[in-house]
């Protein structure tokens, strides 16, 4: 396990204090550290955004680390511009499947080092990850997170012991309770328009077909107003014997549509356009979700609200053209119901 601590933070997890290093300014509605989305299924993906709502007592927040609890595995952060990105990679306490093979390690602490967020300025700091179906509904899972900045650090640290409410928390880590697939998930935190709501991951679940292939449950993300982009989701099946390839997308709802893969590389989180399209091979089923293949509408013309159903066409090599709806599921949504691997 290799060490890429920064600026000398000591470690999080037993840290036995909770106070700051730095007095932080105190008002009646003081605000630390939170996950946007804060209520997930085990068994699902899941997209972390921190948000960072202040720095230190006035000063700019340098550098945000958050440590990954265990369960959560496959985790890649995204990078941000002007920041630098360093990942420490560890041993899980026990194996998870994923993807049909063993995993045994993973990244365990993310930092973003570098930077300058301003006191009276906010910022988010994003990673994809997966929830092992090993958690259990009930249970909530911490993130604790240290903010380091100009002459002094805030650590939001703190787990609440057994029937202690996190609300009587002085310097609260960051916590995600983990609900069954028969609970509605509420995004108690603001979403990235920065105006709070309840969010529910509604889930595409309609098969469309043409020739020997079956799409599923396309969906997409609610986007926060003036927002030009928007991901697109969704799983293809080819029951032929031939091979296929989806080669393009356009929907009246944006100027134009690329196919995308994000794929981590040395510990940085890519982005490429694929414009051969994706192969599907005979017997197989291609996912397009978040972290990996996807769909990208580029210039919409509108935000994409929650709930709404967003008319696309898919065009396959073979197969030709393929009419579906996009379902529009909650900002941060991590997607459908069930993802199969």
């Amino acid at each position: 396990m290799t060490d890429n601590s920064y600026g000398g933070f000591k470690p999080l997890l037993g840290a036995t204090s909770a106070a700051l290093a730095l007095a932080l300014s105190q008002t009646t509605a003081f605000a630390h550290v939170t996950l946007a989305a804060s209520e997930a299924r085990p068994g699902s993906y899941y997209k972390a955004v921190l948000q960072v709502p202040h720095g230190c007592a006035g000063e700019a927040t340098e550098a945000v680390r958050v440590q990954i609890p265990e369960g959560v595995i496959g985790v890649k952060p995204m990078p941000k511009p002007g920041w630098t990105l360093t990942t420490t990679r560890g041993d899980y306490a026990r194996t998870y499947q994923s993807h049909g093979e063993t995993v045994k390690a993973g990244v365990k602490e993310i930092v973003w080092a570098g930077g300058n967020l301003a006191d009276d300025n906010y910022d988010e700091f994003v990673f994809a990850s997966f929830l092992s179906g090993d958690l259990k509904p009930g249970q909530a899972i911490y993130f604790p997170t240290v903010q380091k900045c100009a002459k002094g650090e805030a650590r939001w640290i703190d787990v609440p012991a057994e029937q202690q409410s996190p609300h009587d928390l002085k310097t609260p880590a960051p916590q995600l309770r983990l609900i069954a697939d028969t609970t509605t998930v509420a995004q108690a935190q603001m979403d990235h328009s920065g105006h709070g709501g309840m969010a529910m991951p509604a889930a595409g679940s309609d098969n469309y077909k043409v020739g020997d292939l079956t799409v599923s449950a396309p969906w997409t993300r609610a986007t926060p107003g003036g927002a030009k982009i928007g991901g697109g989701y969704l799983k293809i099946t080819n029951s032929g014997t031939t091979v296929d390839r989806l080669v393009g997308v356009s929907a009246a709802f944006a100027d134009h549509a690329e196919i995308h893969e994000m794929s981590m590389t040395d510990g940085v989180m890519k982005m490429r356009p694929l414009p051969n399209g994706i192969e599907i091979k005979p017997g197989e089923t291609v996912e397009l979700k978040p972290g990996g293949f996807h769909v990208m509408f580029m210039d919409i013309k509108q935000p994409f609200k929650q709930g709404d159903s967003l008319k696309t066409t898919l065009q396959f090599e073979k197969a030709g053209k393929l009419d579906v709806t996009f379902t529009v599921n909650a900002v941060g949504a991590s997607g459908a119901m069930q993802h199969q691997h």
